[in-house]
């Protein structure tokens, strides 16, 4: 039986992901700009425009064109891969270069 995957520890990822954001954004939206605090981009595909809008030091994000939004890197990984938060975050971790960081053990 295959031992189960370890648990994701959403705040550290999201941590380190805020701190790399701006080249993350770069690399997943190469079309987009950075108006002040925020990086716009036309929609989730990556598309040329303004309605996505991306804070840069909050990592909050929003679509203003399809009411989709989020408040960090990985629900918006998670938006623009499809996936579901868990298998964003991991994705996300192994973007960063880190090792899947464990939860805290319940108390």
């Amino acid at each position: 039986m295959p031992s189960p995957a370890p648990p994701v520890n959403f705040p550290t990822i999201n941590a380190a992901a805020s701190a790399a954001l701006p080249g993350l954004l770069r690399t997943w939206f190469p079309a987009g700009r950075i108006r002040g605090h925020e990086y716009v981009i036309g929609n989730l595909a990556g598309d040329p425009g303004d309605s996505l809008s991306i804070n840069t030091v909050t990592g909050r994000w929003s679509d203003f064109a399809s009411d989709q939004r989020g408040g960090d890197p990985i629900s918006l990984l998670a938006a623009i891969r499809g996936l579901s938060q868990v298998d964003a975050a991991r994705e996300l971790a192994a973007m960063l270069g880190h090792d899947l960081p464990a939860a805290a053990p319940p108390k």
